[in-house]
């Protein structure tokens, strides 16, 4: 077993090198590009905010709410969308009887929650240096909250993969279904301050949630009416069984399409 298992990390190992080589280059630029990109995002809308005279929903910097909003949105819809085409991408490698479709996912996993987290830790860096931002209040939820949004992107890019697989067009339907996010996940408003009945309907949202529990971590005072996280803990590892499942019960017919 532990041969197994040692075997298996240096498998995914090297599928987390053969995709960091595939997304940024051989060249450090590809990696800092997709480090500046969420960064330069935030700071156009600050800009915008700004000059329009609009004062940050909570707190006193801008640039840390939307931050908190709009890196957490990031993170999961990079995740969701991108490890859709996990299966269709790799299809050469699969010949390997080494790899695994699951190997494929966990090291495209791995290589974007990485990418994200070196990305907040700079982006929160520079705004405490620049006197935007404080140190976070309550880290250890910082971190649960990002650990939670992963395994919530985890699930719907796993089981996206295996619908993708199966339906061409499903690509196209997802992206239809999530373009909404932006507007309705709270990147722009406390939702603790909209009426009852539009938050009976935002709480189904699971990136609302997502995008609160980082803020409930970063900040001392936000008391949020609508965080609820054991419904995004439930939500994120039914979508990850979902997935698995769906691929170990489907790959005998994707292999012999």
């Amino acid at each position: 077993m532990r041969k197994l298992l040692a075997l298996q990390a240096r498998v995914i190992g090297a599928l987390v090198m053969r995709e960091t080589r595939a997304t940024f280059g051989t060249s450090q630029i590809g990696y800092l590009w997709a480090i500046v990109t969420p960064a330069a995002g935030v700071a156009v809308l600050v800009s915008v905010f700004v000059a329009a005279g609009r004062l940050p929903p909570f707190g006193s910097s801008l640039a840390l709410f939307f931050a908190t909003g709009l890196l957490t949105l990031e993170l999961f819809t990079k995740l969701s969308t991108s490890l859709m085409n996990t299966f269709t991408a790799n299809k050469a490698l699969l010949t390997y009887p080494l790899i695994k479709e699951t190997d494929t996912l966990f090291a495209r996993f791995i290589l974007i929650v990485t990418t994200y987290l070196v990305i907040m830790l700079i982006f929160y860096s520079g705004l405490i240096l620049m006197g935007l931002a404080s140190l976070p209040r309550f880290p250890d939820q910082l971190l649960y909250a990002f650990s939670a949004t992963a395994l919530l992107g985890f699930g719907f890019g796993a089981l996206n993969a295996v619908l993708l697989a199966r339906w061409e067009s499903w690509g196209l339907i997802y992206g239809i279904l999530t373009r909404p996010l932006f507007i309705i996940s709270g990147v722009f408003f406390i939702p603790s301050k909209l009426p009852t009945p539009a938050l009976d309907v935002l709480k189904w949202n699971p990136v609302l949630h997502a995008v609160e529990w980082m803020r409930s971590g970063y900040y001392s005072n936000y008391d949020s009416m609508v965080l609820d996280k054991g419904y995004m803990v439930f939500l994120a590892s039914l979508l990850i069984l979902l997935g698995l499942a769906g691929e170990r019960f489907t790959r005998k017919k994707r292999s012999g399409q």
